[in-house]
């Protein structure tokens, strides 16, 4: 094997190619900063952020929005500032050095160190720390209120702060406290952030803030048999406890209106182990003594034999003037006098069956837990069922308030979605809320339905004639709206035998005045009964500029049209920005550059923006600015250290492919690129990638591909080709795509054409697979994730939904378009398994032994004949992970071995152990074998 000395030289040769810069390495994932989490204050004063290293403790940052940064917090996590935007509120999570430490020497969960809560004051800039914190909650929109929860049991100390709860108990006698835990509760500290007071609230399991109040509701298991388990209501500005329920009993959706003046829940105080639970929904208004029951079994208005689902959410509309929750029917339960060995565990597939057995299994606790939408009217007190059986999946609108709601139904057709897929068949409701009264709008609709902001109209996409409608729940008309465009709305670059997609829409205007959708480019303003003809706001598609809105409230419903933000990219160069509609004039151009912008946000009450801007070379740091953009603020300097590495370029290729069409992608080149050399190269893909020119590849393992700013210090070219494809011949169309783009490259004399490597994984992984069987060009591939026999994919099953996998090959990516005994040589011929013996390129494939998109045994298919055959491969199955890794050690992992594999190919670097000898399976998890052998 190498020695160290013999390794590192190895290295300092890459490092030498490169001048004084480093080179990026495996090490540098663990320190390469990301932006995990990031708020802007609602006056749009302060920002908060958090960087979080690939391994590693975070860091919270606060900075004013012009810059300035005014806190730094180790491990600072989980944040939220006040609504007065005073205050932010946070977790610290302990060290991960010393969590690491004492798990080693096999310390017990429940002494390991546990967060805290930090609470920074952002007008004294000052910062407090409370031990041993559980969770916390603020409301979202009211000052002063930050409730947390504790894990450790009530100090002493504060047996004072309980007063207001005090005022409620019933005395006995106390016995010794109970356990702080889960099943007990924990204590819930009440605290005012300016007057600087608090209770604390003892063995609390569950409590819900109101959003514009300060007040809210808690279940209490009880403190030391004197305060009785039950529903409390807490006021802080009183400090006072209202008991609502104090029964003994399972209690389940606490809710409370917004204003906080009104709160439900649902209870179930039968004491005896009846298998049917009768629960019921109760209510509370300021003035009654408790909450009542106002709805259960027998309760006018439920349907007969169907009960309160404890599963079925209960809130308030914003008004609260409906109080919604969920019913169902009587659930079929077991017998319980039945032994083990007279239950009869079988599986009956019919093909009367609306959904597989498989899909049944993977919704089996949906299905348990399904319940239907319901309505308390807290004015006219009375109950309307809106959802049923018929009519399962029900959407709202006006927060909850509007007269009409949007019922959906998929139970005639769900059976179509084996072979159909997506997008699947609908029947649309108009439903009346008041009266629960259900009218059809549209039978078997392919597409998707919505309701507007205000709830006056129902609106859907038809896929089959690619046309957005309107229906009117008061006069039940339907209105085409997009029939008079010459433009298409579906997705006019659509290369699978499927109905096309929509390219979706922006939303509502204010009153449910206009629809605003979307074509390839622009934005169509649509009158919803056709009074005026529709308007294009943005005539993008002469420069090929595409318009999308940009949401500046994320919690309202409809665009006000005063002001509208729309973000620009440009197909040609791939160039972003934004631009500003007022009152549907002109777009005004705001800011555009040779970037990606993204992670945009507004604050609620100000005109302060943030997001990032992004490009090959540039980190999307965070960035602030008002809505003129004019002074644009950086915020944030992640990763400061970028400029010390060598750092590759990007640029955009064009070629044509050898069927003759026209293509783009993307290519990466090493840092200090001299045309007169030849590069090793790497190509990877998946379908279009050109469009991601300006995206930031950061410094971090991915899950699946090449990162190609990792691969460009070490001297690689990457190159991204876009695939078009030809229905029933989607692996000869990634060939035509693939081998016309490298071969064009070689022709440009700076590759080296006996060292180009393959990778892509899942559908990208097909391919190479499909490549190479067909062509000697690649020295290597890796391929994730491998589909290898159609046939026996084809049958199979996605596991992570049960679903059949016979839609994608028909329909949807695999582009076979028909059955299999349709096109039986359609399924050979695009199946890499029989041409097994064509394969001279050695090839590493990943099949994880849990992957529920791709099942693992067609890694194993290949894996097996191509082993058979004495080709040169190997592959990883990292166990018990599914389509990809997603543990850290396990990403790190496929990207040191992926790299091993290319560098031996592609730039020979010595063999890897795993590569020359392979890891026996009793040496799985002990021997990495990513040790360097002797040539």
């Amino acid at each position: 094997m190498k020695s160290a000395l013999q390794i590192a030289f190895f290295s300092l040769l890459t490092i030498a190619t490169f001048g004084q810069k480093k080179v990026l390495d495996h090490p540098d994932f663990d320190l390469w900063k990301s932006i995990t989490e990031s708020e802007i204050s609602p006056d749009g004063k302060f920002i908060v952020y958090h960087l979080t290293p690939g391994e590693g403790d975070a860091v919270m940052k606060i900075a004013t929005s012009d810059g300035k940064e005014i806190a730094s917090v180790p491990r600072g996590v989980n944040s939220s500032i006040t609504w007065d935007s005073r205050f932010v509120i946070f977790k610290i999570n302990p060290q991960l050095d010393t969590v690491k430490a004492l798990r080693r020497i096999k310390t017990k969960e429940d002494k390991l160190p546990k967060d805290s809560l930090g609470i920074y004051d952002l007008k004294s800039n000052s910062l407090e720390k409370i031990a041993r914190v559980k969770s916390y909650r603020i409301p979202k929109e009211w000052p002063n209120l930050l409730t947390f929860q504790l894990e450790a049991e009530l100090p002493k100390k504060e047996e004072k702060d309980t007063a207001a709860v005090d005022s409620v108990i019933q005395k006995k006698k106390v016995t010794k406290p109970k356990p702080v835990n889960k099943k007990n509760g924990y204590p819930l500290v009440v605290r005012d952030l300016i007057a600087k007071t608090q209770d604390t609230i003892p063995y609390v399991t569950d409590y819900t803030l109101a959003k514009r109040s300060d007040k809210f509701i808690y279940q209490t298991t009880g403190r030391d048999s004197t305060i009785l388990e039950g529903i409390y209501y807490y006021n802080q500005a009183t400090h006072t406890v209202t008991p609502l329920c104090r029964t003994k009993g399972k209690y389940a959706q606490l809710a409370i209106a917004e204003d906080g003046l009104q709160t439900a829940f649902l209870s179930d105080l039968d004491t005896t182990k009846a298998l049917i639970r009768d629960f019921q929904l109760r209510y509370w208004n300021q003035g009654k003594d408790s909450a009542m029951v106002i709805a259960h079994t027998a309760t006018p208005g439920i349907p007969e034999n169907w009960l309160v689902n404890e599963n079925g959410s209960v809130n308030f509309s914003k008004s609260g003037s409906r109080l919604f929750f969920g019913t169902s029917p009587k659930p079929v339960v077991q017998d319980t006098t039945l032994l083990p060995e007279e239950i009869i565990n079988v599986e009956v597939w019919s093909y009367k069956d609306s959904r597989l057995q498989t899909q049944q299994n993977i919704e089996l606790e949906a299905d348990k837990k399904k319940s239907y939408p319901a309505y308390f009217d807290t004015v006219d007190e009375n109950i309307i069922q809106l959802g049923t059986e018929a009519i399962p999946d029900l959407q709202l609108a006006d927060h909850g308030d509007a007269p009409y709601a949007l019922g959906l139904s998929n139970i005639p057709y769900q059976k179509y979605i084996s072979w159909e897929g997506f997008p699947q068949r609908y029947d649309v409701y108009s439903i009346n809320v008041k009266t629960g009264e259900a009218t059809l709008a549209i039978q078997d609709l392919r597409g998707n339905a919505g309701m507007s902001a205000e709830g006056e109209y129902l609106y859907w996409y038809n896929a089959e004639d690619t046309t957005w409608y309107s229906y009117s729940n008061a006069d039940k008309k339907v209105y085409a709206l997009t029939k008079t465009i010459a433009e298409s709305m579906a997705d006019e670059r659509n290369d699978q035998p499927n109905y096309p997609y929509q390219y979706g829409a922006a939303g509502w205007t204010t009153g449910d005045q206009n629809l605003l959708v979307y074509d390839r480019y622009d934005i169509w303003k649509l009158d919803p009964t056709n009074g005026s003809a529709p308007v294009n706001l943005t005539n993008g598609r002469a420069s090929k500029t595409v318009f999308r809105n940009q949401d500046l409230d994320r919690d309202e419903e409809a665009l006000t049209t005063d002001l509208l933000l729309f973000h620009t990219f440009n197909e040609t160069d791939k160039s972003e920005g934004y631009v500003s509609v007022k009152d549907f004039g002109k777009p005004k151009l705001l800011i555009k550059a040779d970037a990606k912008f993204s992670r945009f946000r507004k604050a609620k009450n100000s005109a302060t923006v943030t997001f990032t801007r992004e490009s090959n070379e540039e980190f999307p740091d965070l960035s602030a600015s008002d809505l003129s953009f004019k002074k644009v603020s950086k915020i944030s300097n992640a990763n400061p250290q970028q400029k010390e590495y060598a750092w590759g370029s990007v640029e955009l290729y064009n070629w044509t492919s050898l069927d003759g069409v026209p293509l783009q992608g993307v290519l990466y080149k090493p840092a200090n690129f001299d045309p007169n050399k030849k590069y090793p190269m790497i190509v990877n893909f998946y379908e279009r990638s050109s469009d991601d020119l300006h995206d930031h590849w950061g410094v971090k393992p991915h899950r699946s591909t090449v990162n190609a700013a990792f691969y460009a210090s070490r001297g690689y070219l990457i190159f991204n080709p876009d695939i078009v494809y030809k229905e029933g011949y989607p692996g000869e169309s990634a060939y035509n795509s693939v081998v016309a783009g490298t071969t064009a490259l070689i022709n440009e004399g700076f590759v080296q054409a006996d060292k180009i490597g393959l990778q892509g994984h899942s559908w990208g992984g097909y391919q190479i697979a499909y490549l190479v069987m067909k062509t000697n060009l690649f020295a290597c591939a890796e391929a994730g994730a491998v589909v290898s026999n159609m046939i026996s994919a084809y049958g199979g099953i996605r596991w992570w939904t049960g679903l059949s996998r016979m839609f994608q090959y028909e329909h949807t990516q695999s582009r076979i378009g028909g059955t299999l005994w349709e096109y039986p040589l359609r399924y050979i011929e695009n199946s890499p398994i029989f041409y097994a013996d064509k394969v001279e390129t050695p090839l590493l494939l990943m099949a994880n032994d849990a992957d529920g998109h791709v099942p693992w045994y067609q890694g194993i298919e290949y894996y097996v004949a191509l082993r058979r055959l004495g080709k040169p491969v190997w592959m990883l199955n990292y166990s018990g992970e599914p389509h990809w890794p997603t543990k850290w050690q396990n990403i790190r992992d496929f990207n040191v071995r992926m790299s091993q594999f290319f560098d031996y190919y592609l730039k020979d670097a010595p063999m890897p152990v795993w590569m020359g000898e392979g890891i026996p399976a009793i040496e799985k998890g002990i021997n990495k074998g990513t040790d360097l052998m002797d040539h």
